[in-house]
């Protein structure tokens, strides 16, 4: 297992525990943090998608739309995370 890859599964593992210990609330932004898409463990999301309303109600792994809050700069070093953006001019 290089470096890389046991950094990326910390911060996963480290992901799924804040997710748990949330609930079934969503989390509210936080400065210095971002959303991040793509890298979210069924049932562990932060806020709904357009496939549903709520946090916890992620159906698949590793979904395309959903995803969790994670401080700045973490997103694109995960494997399969994007920085989501604002959905202008979408409806």
């Amino acid at each position: 297992m290089t470096k890389t890859d046991l950094l990326a599964r910390s911060a996963i593992a480290s992901l799924l525990i804040l997710g748990t210990m949330a609930g079934s609330n969503a989390i509210a932004a936080k400065a210095g943090h971002e959303k991040c898409e793509g890298i979210v463990k069924a049932g562990m999301n932060d806020c709904g998608t357009r496939k549903h309303s709520c946090s916890g109600q992620a159906k698949t792994d590793s979904d395309k739309e959903d995803w969790l809050y994670v401080p700045e700069g973490t997103c694109n070093k995960i494997v399969g995370g994007k920085v989501k953006t604002a959905d202008k001019g979408k409806k």
